[in-house]
């Protein structure tokens, strides 16, 4: 059985239930970051780039543009004769570019997946006292990048994950896994321009003055981190057309639109549809509260606490407006008209419009 704050969880025919919070388990903080050096003479023959007033490498591996770090857990991943990225029957994987919805994404789906062993309404839920974050890992950049995968192997199944990295660069025993599912997030590409640009502004060595200008142009360039996000969320969308049974893609403004048929959607596509009782009795309405803006913005961790290994995130960045149609505070209609043009293109023919 698996152990999460002092408590042993039930086995479920011999295997421990979950998802739970990855930073409670039992072992995990045993489990220290190291320098990943396996992959240094690949890593250093990547054509590079340095962004964000200069201050951040990003390197050009297998067609996408990956942060130094995340190139590194990539590749880690990959590699088999050391282990690398091995799926589990149940695995779960959340994707998304990075701002396109990730921390709501997390605590939905954990709260929805989860509620049978916490129940959403209940004061101790781990979304009360953990940010989404603590609860499911990004494996190429929260594990692997720094040397800590081996926190996988103690998590009880299904397990819970998360990766920022395009369908094509993800290991095989996932996208060719009939057992792992994956749901895909995204979001309108000139809000996420200015969430990324509000994020990075927190980061001390980016520092505040980066010009929205900078992040705007690498994204209509295809060069921004995880990008060309066409590609990125073509792969996803191409996917989920192919094998809906197996990749479920959603949109960030439909998730806002319409979090409660989020929420069933979500817990059909995962195996674990909302029962007639759980609707009498408001189950759903008991996620969107948890799992709000406003709800998660007033828990403590998220005010005072951090994330990151290597870079460090303050909590309440991760907790801005979370609304569709503020890029129109930040770029000129014609900005927005260009970007626009730019994915209409990239995307015409897939039958996936903007």
């Amino acid at each position: 059985m698996a152990k999460v704050q002092g408590a042993l969880l039930p086995d479920h025919d011999g295997q421990a239930a979950g998802p739970v919070p990855f930073k409670e388990v039992a072992g995990v903080d045993a489990i220290p970051a190291r320098p990943v050096t396996e992959h240094d003479a690949a890593i250093s023959g990547m054509p590079r780039r340095l962004v964000y007033n200069n201050s951040l490498p990003i390197l050009s591996y297998r067609g996408f543009w990956l942060l130094e770090d995340w190139a590194r857990g990539t590749a880690a991943m990959a590699d088999e004769r050391r282990g690398g990225f091995v799926a589990r029957p149940g695995d779960v994987m959340l994707a998304t570019l990075p701002k396109a919805g990730t921390t709501w994404l997390k605590a939905l789906a954990f709260a929805t997946m989860a509620r049978g062993l916490f129940p959403p309404a209940s004061p101790d839920h781990p979304l009360r006292r953990l940010n989404s974050h603590d609860c499911v890992p990004t494996v190429e950049s929260g594990l692997f990048a720094c040397g800590r995968e081996g926190v996988l192997d103690k998590l009880p199944s299904p397990r819970l994950l998360n990766t920022h990295l395009p369908l094509s660069l993800l290991p095989s025993s996932i996208t060719d896994n009939d057992d792992c599912k994956i749901v895909y997030v995204c979001r309108d590409e000139k809000d996420r321009a200015v969430s990324t640009w509000h994020f990075i502004k927190r980061i001390k060595r980016i520092g505040s003055d980066v010009p929205f200008s900078e992040v705007y142009k690498s994204i209509c360039e295809g060069t921004s981190a995880c990008g060309p996000v066409w590609d990125h969320i073509l792969g996803y969308w191409n996917a989920s057309k192919k094998e809906p049974s197996r990749v479920l893609f959603l949109t960030y403004e439909q998730m806002l639109q319409d979090p409660m048929g989020t929420i069933r959607q979500l817990a059909e596509f995962l195996g674990q549809p909302i029962s007639d009782a759980e609707e009498e009795t408001g189950v759903v309405a008991e996620i969107v509260e948890l799992c709000s803006l406003e709800s998660m913005k007033k828990q403590k961790i998220n005010r005072e606490g951090s994330q990151g290994v290597g870079i460090k995130f303050s909590n309440d960045a991760y907790f801005r407006k979370g609304v569709a149609g503020d890029w129109l505070n930040h770029m000129t209609l014609e900005m927005g008209q260009h970007l626009d043009s730019i994915l209409n293109e990239k995307f015409d023919g897939s039958g996936f419009t903007i």
